[in-house]
């Protein structure tokens, strides 16, 4: 292909966006993929915006090195190597390791503002919508933050509270109707994953049609 092809990939916390990539990425080789995600651009956390209680609010647009985002996947776009180091969330026992994301035919742009932020918006060639019910969303929430980031139930749900459930109303659902295609995962999404790959194969394999 003369260009990569970009896919943006969105929906609201827990709506089972990693799920979904790992298959995804698991249906191609290495080389015929590179996944930039939102999350490697979180700014540091004495940059992070503080809620009316002094909580640190990672659900916020203003958390993101949106600048450095799109230039990387400009770069990227025209032949580079990105290097980042690895977001470890300010866990002082995790040990970042330095990522490096290499140019491929599909470049898939994940995060939760990535048709928010108009930069990396039209950038994109395919916008798919991940979507989940709400009280799904805030189960895994609970589950997932337990176990990789050590918050007691109590602080999942005033961030849910506080920081997801706005976020999403306000910069996240607005953008719902902008995507190309909407993958329904209250209970499993095997059926959209299918359909996506055929289509990315064919645009890798037969770019011109």
């Amino acid at each position: 292909m003369d260009k990569p092809y970009i896919v943006g990939i969105t929906g609201g916390s827990a709506s089972g966006k990693t799920s979904f990539l790992k298959k995804l990425l698991a249906s191609f080789q290495e080389s015929e993929v590179c996944l930039v995600s939102q999350d490697n651009y979180y700014k540091p956390r004495h940059q992070q915006p503080i809620d009316e209680n002094g909580i640190e609010n990672f659900d916020t647009p203003a958390s993101i090195d949106f600048q450095k985002y799109a230039t990387d996947l400009n770069r990227l776009k025209q032949g580079e190597t990105i290097l980042l180091p690895e977001y470890t969330y300010n866990n002082p026992q995790a040990v970042a390791k330095t990522l490096a994301f290499k140019p491929a035919p599909i470049i898939v742009v994940e995060g939760i503002f990535v048709f928010y932020y108009t930069e990396i918006a039209q950038q994109l060639d395919l916008k798919i919508f991940i979507d989940a019910k709400e009280h799904i969303k805030l189960k895994r929430r609970i589950i997932r933050d337990k176990e990789e980031r050590g918050y007691d139930l109590e602080d999942v749900l005033y961030r849910y509270e506080r920081h997801v459930a706005p976020t999403y109303e306000k910069y996240i659902e607005p953008f719902k109707h902008n995507a190309d295609l909407i993958v329904p995962n209250n209970v499993g999404f095997e059926k959209s994953l299918d359909i996506i790959v055929h289509y990315l194969r064919n645009k890798i394999l037969s770019p011109n049609r």
